[in-house]
């Protein structure tokens, strides 16, 4: 065999090789689809309990690597008291942990109706991920699952940094 029939022999194995490194991580690449819709129920211990009590209803969207984030927070009589929402992209699944780690690049604020008191949690959020936002561009943002009963579509989760723990519906 000649050197040039060795070249492209060679050339051959090289290109076969790439598409199959191609074709693993594609597959292997794939980006997390799921949709969470959570609630709970926030409490501040240190104030009038009248004024205190507040629910949370967060819902999490990841389609094709994108991810959007509402976080929005109610009165006992339903009366909105605010709402966080936030879009980014998914950057890591760590399916032994549980955990989608979410960089967080846009968020819009809507306060509740005039007078109503908005909850710290909402405060809390709405400082850390301004503070993130307009030092680095991006909010990180973790998400793990605690427990999860996939026969009653059921999960507990973990969302950081907000020290969230949320009952979640998972909806296929």
């Amino acid at each position: 065999m000649t050197r040039k029939g060795l070249w492209a022999i060679n050339i051959v194995v090289l290109v076969c090789l790439l598409g199959c490194v191609g074709a693993i991580y594609s597959l292997t690449s794939k980006p997390a689809n799921f949709m969470l819709s959570c609630s709970s129920e926030l409490f501040n211990h240190q104030a009038d309990k009248a004024d205190s009590d507040h629910y949370l209803l967060v819902d999490l969207v990841s389609k094709d690597g994108l991810a959007q984030i509402n976080y929005r927070y109610y009165d006992l009589e339903g009366n909105s008291a605010g709402t966080l929402s936030m879009t980014g992209k998914v950057n890591k699944v760590d399916t032994e942990r549980q955990m989608f780690d979410i960089s967080v690049t846009t968020k819009q604020e809507y306060v509740g109706a005039k007078g109503q008191a908005t909850p710290e949690h909402y405060e809390y959020l709405s400082y850390i991920s301004g503070i993130n936002l307009n030092k680095n561009g991006m909010h990180s943002l973790s998400v793990q699952v605690l427990e999860r009963d996939e026969t009653k579509d059921y999960a507990v989760v973990l969302f950081q940094p907000s020290n969230t723990v949320c009952g979640c519906r998972l909806v296929h």
